[in-house]
């Protein structure tokens, strides 16, 4: 999955919370809110300076318009690696709930199904066989 194909499958499933999420498809949205955030401080800024009008109103409604999918994609993360969303609750615990969440993020999905659905992985191919002679 590439970031465009994540951030479409993210957008896709806005305020769904069932199912599961690759790790690409969490860390590509990470990366691409994270960027687009930035992009809008920075006009934001840009304002401040070039007109003397503090607007803060384009990084405030991307946050507004990313925090209900951000969750989502989170609480389906949560779900690949066959654990409950309510987990994501362990982020209000300063320092130590981030840590372990991020730990989590990275890890690899179960194999097959798990209690939250089918793994959103294709399944990987085979190991090839040489045909006899080569």
């Amino acid at each position: 999955m590439d970031i465009w194909q994540a951030v479409r499958s993210v957008f896709s499933k806005y305020a769904t919370f069932a199912g599961r999420a690759p790790r690409s498809e969490f860390w590509f949205w990470i990366l691409f809110t994270t960027l687009a955030g930035t992009g809008a401080g920075i006009v934001d800024r840009a304002i401040d300076v070039l007109i003397g009008y503090h607007f803060g109103g384009l990084a405030a409604l991307w946050g507004l318009a990313t925090i209900v999918p951000q969750l989502a994609v989170s609480v389906r993360r949560l779900h690949d690696t066959d654990r409950s969303g309510w987990w994501l609750l362990l982020f209000f615990i300063p320092l130590f709930g981030g840590v372990v969440l991020i730990v989590w993020f990275c890890f690899a999905g179960t194999r097959g199904y798990n209690r939250f659905g089918a793994n959103p992985l294709p399944p990987a191919p085979g190991p090839r066989h040489r045909e006899r002679g080569q």
